[in-house]
């Protein structure tokens, strides 16, 4: 009695440490094992298009070191060299507020109105890296990647120009083959003497942009 109870328990256990097998052997006659029927996903891919111009506009804001966050717009023609690298051109435009020391004197300007335009216009080399894909339902997924941006050019403000240094990241989704939205951080650093003491500016910018490829 002892003997057969142990049986019955040892097959219990092993039914329970290996049920899928077991299962699938009792329901197939020929000892097959049965596996289940998944349906796969077709998913439409974003292909890019192999045109190396693209074209965009922008809109953000520009952080002016002792003149406060300032809206800032401008346009961007890239041309890209490799898969990897491209250049990048830019030109943008804004303008100063008052700085806090104004605010507060009420009577004091130190710049006129038409000092307080901030231009700056820069050429750029990017460096895409990180690609990747966002999936919008079961059906579609959209390519992305992140790229790094170094460059230099000129910053007008305060009827002076100044040699400007730039540097920056961003994330790119592409929309369409041919369309592209991109969200960038661009630091602009460059040496004045507006306050009477000669200093380093950085300047931060966050803009969104809107990229055709032709």
């Amino acid at each position: 009695m002892g003997s057969r109870v142990q049986r019955l328990f040892l097959a219990l256990l092993l039914a329970l440490a290996f049920p899928l097998p077991l299962a699938a052997q009792a329901q197939d006659p020929l000892g097959r094992v049965i596996t289940p029927d998944l349906e796969r996903r077709e998913l439409t891919e974003a292909n890019l298009d192999e045109e190396r111009f693209e074209l965009g506009v922008y809109y953000g804001l520009l952080s002016i070191e002792d003149f406060g966050s300032n809206p800032v717009a401008g346009v961007m023609l890239a041309y890209h060299i490799t898969e990897d690298f491209f250049f990048e051109a830019n030109y943008a435009q804004s303008k100063a507020q008052e700085t806090s020391y104004e605010l507060l004197s009420g009577a004091v300007e130190l710049l006129t109105e038409d000092e307080r335009d901030y231009r700056y216009y820069s050429l750029a080399l990017g460096y895409k890296l990180l690609p990747g894909q966002m999936y919008l339902g079961d059906r579609r997924a959209l390519n992305t990647h992140v790229y790094l941006i170094a460059g230099a050019g000129n910053t007008q403000f305060a009827e002076q120009t100044y040699f400007t240094y730039t540097l920056g990241a961003g994330f790119r989704l592409y929309a369409l083959d041919w369309l592209a939205l991109d969200l960038g951080m661009r630091g602009h650093s460059f040496r004045h003497e507006l306050l009477g003491v000669s200093k380093t500016a950085n300047n931060l910018e966050a803009r969104v942009g809107l990229n055709v490829f032709f």
